[in-house]
């Protein structure tokens, strides 16, 4: 068989495999959902499951660690520069990945939700240290990185709580004002 045929295949059953996920997290706690299910759900035997992932641990931080770089991508439209605009787009970023899986898992949001903010501090630290690069030296970045990080991720978590009155454009310019040192 082709290697590009037997890629897409692989492709096809993965996403099957992630899309009974989606689904089953929708029915019940994350914990609860086991092997069986998620291969009952995605039409597949649990050898198949294990050709592609190790545990469902694995399956979920694939699915996060991919829909956290997917979403800086989209908001930032592949272009990496350190701005007041640019931020923005960051924080709107971290609005819509909080967003999109508490629509999609309410059951499992809580139990999920320190996993969801590791996995996008990880992918907005990489991005800011690129961004950084002509700006700052490495000891600026190694300072600097985390705390924009943070407050840029709090910002976009605090709108998707609904914890601030305000909605998610103005929160992510008011974020994006106090990194940039701009006036709002």
């Amino acid at each position: 068989m082709g290697t590009k045929v037997k890629n897409m295949r692989m492709t096809h059953t993965k996403r099957s495999l992630i899309n009974a996920f989606v689904n089953l997290v929708n029915e019940k706690d994350f914990e609860k959902i086991t092997i069986a299910d998620l291969t009952k759900g995605a039409q597949v035997n649990r050898a198949t499951f294990y050709a592609h992932f190790n545990d469902k641990y694995e399956m979920l931080d694939y699915m996060i660690d991919d829909s956290a770089s997917n979403v800086i991508e989209k908001r930032t439209l592949g272009v990496v520069e350190f701005d007041q605009d640019t931020i923005n787009q960051l924080v709107l970023a971290v609005c819509d990945f909080h967003q999109q899986p508490k629509i999609q898992c309410r059951r499992s949001y809580l139990s999920l939700a320190p996993l969801l903010k590791e996995k996008m501090l990880i992918e907005l630290k990489k991005y800011l240290v690129k961004s950084l690069d002509n700006i700052c030296t490495d000891s600026e970045k190694s300072f600097y990185v985390p705390i924009y990080a943070n407050i840029i991720h709090e910002a976009g978590y605090l709108w998707a709580s609904g914890i601030t009155p305000f909605d998610k454009e103005e929160i992510a310019k008011k974020a994006s004002l106090l990194i940039t040192g701009g006036k709002g």
